[in-house]
């Protein structure tokens, strides 16, 4: 009984602990396109500004840019659309690229001047959807590993 009291409140503990999402998630559309979203908190004071890029190696590749001075590679062109996200952050849409992307591709925002990274293989890109984006919680998982547990021992 004790322990079931303590795994039960484990698992509720969990539940209620504030989900923080991942401040930078790449997927893939339903119709094939990359979306890149960087959920990165405003700073007082800080121009609004972002730029989307990757890298695969040693080379960093602009894809997608608002900063003054700054281009985007030509190839991204007419390609990329960038949209502000509510209450804060930026998605990126890539069209057209799926197919070309390197097989392990470190995708990077900066906004506000604060950048984010995240390296993902190409055949381990997520589709887009609710559940997807559900399942890649942590805390989910921890959930779901503690009721398992808990009763394969009762």
């Amino acid at each position: 009984m004790i322990k079931s009291l303590f795994v039960y409140g484990m698992v509720g503990a969990l539940l209620l602990l504030p989900v923080q999402p991942d401040q930078i998630s790449v997927c893939v559309e339903d119709d094939e396109d990359l979306r890149v979203d960087c959920m990165i908190k405003p700073a007082p004071n800080k121009i609004n500004s972002y730029e989307f890029s990757w890298s695969s190696g040693t080379k960093e590749v602009l894809i997608n840019t608002n900063v003054s001075g700054s281009k985007a590679e030509a190839q991204f062109n007419d390609k990329s659309q960038v949209v502000e996200l509510e209450p804060h952050g930026y998605r990126m849409t890539l069209s057209d690229f799926k197919d070309k992307l390197p097989p392990n591709t470190t995708y990077m925002c900066k906004i506000y001047g604060e950048m984010k990274q995240i390296t993902v293989e190409k055949d381990s890109l997520v589709p887009c959807s609710a559940v997807s984006v559900f399942l890649q919680r942590s805390w989910f998982l921890i959930g779901c590993l503690v009721f398992f547990l808990h009763h394969n021992d009762s």
